[in-house]
């Protein structure tokens, strides 16, 4: 996807895997990471769409923002791909729990920002 507008459809895909997410873990625990197969899947495939979107920014675009670990995100999304077998759940927890609400506050500025018409 190129054009004026490709990074934004790009931040809007990551808030969208955000808002998945949030929605996947609603009063669930930690535990239930482990046990419903179902939600674990979910929010890894949500993990996987952050990482692949924000891959695709344009290297300016995250220039501007260096407050959002771009290369974290992405090196996670390739972890989660090709390591498959050996994902640490805690790790998950820990970034849907505390990370992933930090990422959507940046996003939804970098939006206002950049796209102020939204």
């Amino acid at each position: 996807m190129k054009g004026a507008n490709a990074d934004q459809v790009r931040l809007l895909h990551i808030l969208e895997a955000i808002t998945y997410i949030e929605s996947f873990l609603n009063n669930k625990v930690k535990q239930d990471l482990y046990d419903d197969h179902l939600v674990r899947f979910a929010v890894e495939r949500q993990l996987e769409i952050i990482g692949e979107a924000a891959n695709h920014v344009d290297e300016n675009l995250k220039l501007k923002f260096p407050s959002v670990e771009w290369r974290r995100i992405v090196g996670f999304r390739n972890f989660l791909t090709h390591e498959y077998f050996g994902i640490d759940l805690e790790l998950v927890w820990d970034i849907v729990q505390n990370k992933i609400p930090e990422l959507k506050i940046l996003i939804q500025n970098i939006l206002a920002e950049v796209y102020p018409k939204l």
